[in-house]
């Protein structure tokens, strides 16, 4: 599985996951680390998500700090017509610390990992800061 992190999180994040899942085979890339997919530190959102869109298989998944995936109409049909599947981090991981951010992602992977690839192509879900709590689904 392939993990993306678009440039509202932390590319802390990203190095975290990515040495805990490469040894699954598994690889998490942040957006500012991209430069062989053309990507840079501000790679606007929907020409990210027609890029890993190309890739065959498909099968990316997002991890965003940021709703407007979901909210702006560009952004919203290009996801759609994507089929990509992610998480948007709740907005209480606003205040959170990074170390703290990073646990719940590495505490909560096993089980995220296995309810995205049941996921609709296109779903778009909240990643609670709760460790105890589901995943909400999110309208796009």
């Amino acid at each position: 599985m392939r993990i993306f992190f678009d440039n509202c999180t932390s590319p802390v994040l990203a190095e975290v996951l990515n040495a805990y899942i490469r040894t699954e085979g598994g690889v998490a890339r942040h957006v500012r680390d991209m430069a062989d997919y053309g990507f840079r530190h501000n790679t606007p959102d929907i020409d990210w998500i027609e890029r890993l869109h190309q890739d065959r298989p498909a099968d990316w998944v997002v991890l965003t700090n940021d709703l407007r995936i979901s909210r702006n109409r560009a952004n919203r049909a290009a996801w759609l017509r994507s089929g990509l599947k992610g998480f948007v981090l709740a907005s209480g991981f606003q205040k959170t610390p990074i170390n703290q951010i990073a646990s719940t992602l590495l505490w909560r992977w096993p089980e995220m990992e296995n309810f995205i690839k049941s996921a609709a192509p296109g779903s778009l879900f909240e990643l609670p800061v709760k460790r105890s709590s589901g995943f909400k689904a999110l309208t796009v």
